[in-house]
């Protein structure tokens, strides 16, 4: 009778790393800690510490099927169910975009375009004389002002962006839209997952149309990630974005620039004078988008690169003088 195999930690990365390596998968080492990691509960420390730990039946299965799914393109996040997006791990789900590292960048400007959270320092002892029915001097209307600020988030998607500028600036109230329902539900769900939900508002409809109207002008910042890629470009997008992410999330009309041009003639309508504007694009569209921005009366208008030094993000400011 031959000799059942006893597959461990070592030798199931062994094999995945095989398996996935010959499907096409870029860092199939990398997908391998991963898949291993998620069947039987360990990060990934953890596993190079108990190489030699048997797998669970159970766990087996698990792992098989994730491997399957990896191997015909599906990707990591979409099996693992999160990703990591600046200081959060988001919940995704098929059928809503997964957040890039470059949309980290558009975060970190559209926080550039607040005036500065409250130091921990400061909050802390505003905590401490509100204790004791004291009020420090001099910083009554400070608070006033942070605590007004609206910022709208159009398309939205997993919600990483809205999330991540509550988290980040607690002086901020999120207004977030998205056309798609299950993108709209899972923004929901991370908002209560980061419990935000006093804070952050999801609606559903096209750009800005389903804000109340009386918000309109009272804006402090308006920040979108919307679809950006050229219709022409989606033929040259990895298999594993084409097969399993949403066109409608990336598909931004002929010369990528369809939804912006619509939405920057909204946040100048939706914007405070002075208040900032901060979208991502399609690295090929940047110059043409600050054309449309300077025509549709938005001001200040510049360019950021991306992490790898690609045009990504364009900021601007609605004028001060009305």
């Amino acid at each position: 009778m031959s000799e059942v195999k006893t597959w461990t930690i070592r030798s199931m990365l062994e094999w995945c790393e095989g398996y996935l390596g010959r499907h096409g998968d870029e860092a199939p080492r990398r997908s391998a800690e991963v898949l291993v990691g998620k069947a039987c509960g360990l990060e990934r420390i953890e596993l190079y510490l108990d190489m030699d730990r048997p797998f669970a039946p159970q766990e087996l299965d698990v792992l098989r099927e994730d491997v399957r799914n990896r191997g015909q393109g599906m990707p990591l996040q979409y099996i693992t169910g999160t990703a990591p997006f600046r200081y959060l791990e988001v919940e995704v789900a098929p059928g809503v975009l997964i957040p890039r590292p470059e949309t980290e960048v558009l975060v970190s400007e559209a926080l550039a375009l607040l005036p500065p959270a409250p130091k921990p320092q400061d909050a802390y002892d505003a905590a401490v004389l509100a204790a004791y029915g004291m009020e420090e001097a001099g910083n009554e209307e400070e608070t006033k002002v942070d605590s007004r600020l609206l910022v709208a988030d159009i398309c939205t998607g997993s919600g990483c962006i809205a999330c991540s500028i509550a988290t980040e600036h607690p002086g901020v109230r999120v207004v977030a839209t998205d056309l798609a329902s299950e993108a709209v539900a899972l923004a929901r769900r991370n908002v209560e997952r980061f419990d935000l939900a006093e804070r952050v508002e999801v609606l559903q409809g096209d750009l800005g149309a389903c804000i109340d109207e009386s918000l309109m002008g009272t804006f402090d910042l308006v920040v979108s990630n919307p679809p950006y890629v050229p219709t022409a470009v989606l033929d040259d997008i990895p298999r594993e974005v084409a097969d399993y992410e949403p066109t409608l999330a990336l598909d931004g009309g002929a010369d990528g620039l369809e939804i912006f041009r619509r939405l920057a003639i909204w946040a100048l309508d939706a914007l405070k004078p002075g208040g900032g504007f901060a979208c991502e694009l399609h690295e090929t569209c940047l110059e043409a988008a600050a054309s449309i921005a300077d025509a549709s009366g938005l001001t200040g208008i510049r360019i950021v690169n991306d992490l790898t030094g690609r045009p990504r993000v364009l900021v601007a400011r609605k004028s001060e003088i009305s």
